[in-house]
């Protein structure tokens, strides 16, 4: 089952850790877009056929200018949903990761915050804060 998920999925997504903060974007009002003006988690769509590691990777460099490695990466959770599978990862990377942010232009921008104030915020994607806690409760 993992194998075809790992082919057969849409976009994927990243929990951007730098220190004890999280690195996270707000989504713009782009009429059709999900979750507008919500806070988002670096990542995006599948681009022909990479894998969901190379996606991640490639969408955390767009929106942040950050260049991450496979081995920063952590696989945290596959969402199987109607519209697809979406797959989530962590990266733990230093705080000083914050002052190399590069903001690519992709939403309405970028902002660091505690990983509990995004799981507790309003404009936090339900799904994701989600993710992030059960990841956040199996760390502890």
């Amino acid at each position: 089952m993992r194998d075809e998920a790992w082919r057969q999925f849409h976009g994927a997504k990243l929990m951007l850790f730098a220190g004890d903060q999280m690195i996270v974007l707000r989504r713009d009002h782009t009429p059709g877009i999900a979750w507008p003006g919500r806070l988002d988690f670096p990542g995006g769509g599948r681009e022909g056929d990479e894998t969901p590691i190379d996606c991640v990777i490639r969408e955390t460099q767009e929106e942040l200018g950050l260049e991450l490695r496979q081995d920063d990466l952590v696989e945290v959770h596959l969402r199987q949903s109607a519209s697809g599978n979406g797959w989530y990862f962590a990266a733990h990377l230093p705080h000083g990761v914050i002052a190399q942010v590069q903001f690519g232009g992709e939403g309405a921008g970028w902002l660091t915050m505690a990983p509990s104030k995004y799981v507790s915020d309003p404009d936090a994607i339900p799904h994701f804060a989600e993710i992030l806690s059960t990841y956040l409760a199996g760390r502890a």
